[in-house]
């Protein structure tokens, strides 16, 4: 069993800066992939970023491409994604996603964490 836990959430004003933690319970080479998704009420789920533990690879969606960059640490257990210049258009609940592939495929998500970027 995996278990995500997201924390670094919070009150932040425009133009401000937050780094986001995800901790897992479990080594982070057992992941095939690790991403962090935000979502806003009536709108669509986003995926924001997303690292390939085993070489680093990342991907940014154009929303955050150029503000965000997202990271792990394996001693830690911990994917990161630290933002800069926040806007209230970032406002909303980021979520820790991770994928196993073995034994078999499962996809594995935190409880959430809330970013607020208001003034």
């Amino acid at each position: 069993q995996v278990q995500l836990v997201e924390s670094g959430g919070g009150l932040v004003q425009p133009g401000g800066s937050l780094t986001l933690s995800c901790a897992a319970s479990v080594d982070l080479w057992l992941f095939a992939s690790m991403g962090w998704y935000r979502h806003v009420p009536g709108k669509q789920r986003e995926l924001v970023a997303d690292i390939h533990p085993h070489d680093s690879s990342v991907g940014y969606a154009d929303s955050v491409k150029g503000r965000a960059t997202i990271s792990t640490d394996s001693a830690a257990k911990t994917m990161y994604l630290q933002m800069h210049g926040l806007q209230h258009e970032d406002t909303a609940v980021y979520y820790c996603e991770a994928v196993v592939s073995y034994p078999s495929q499962k996809e594995y998500w935190g409880e959430g964490t809330l970013v607020t970027v208001s003034s």
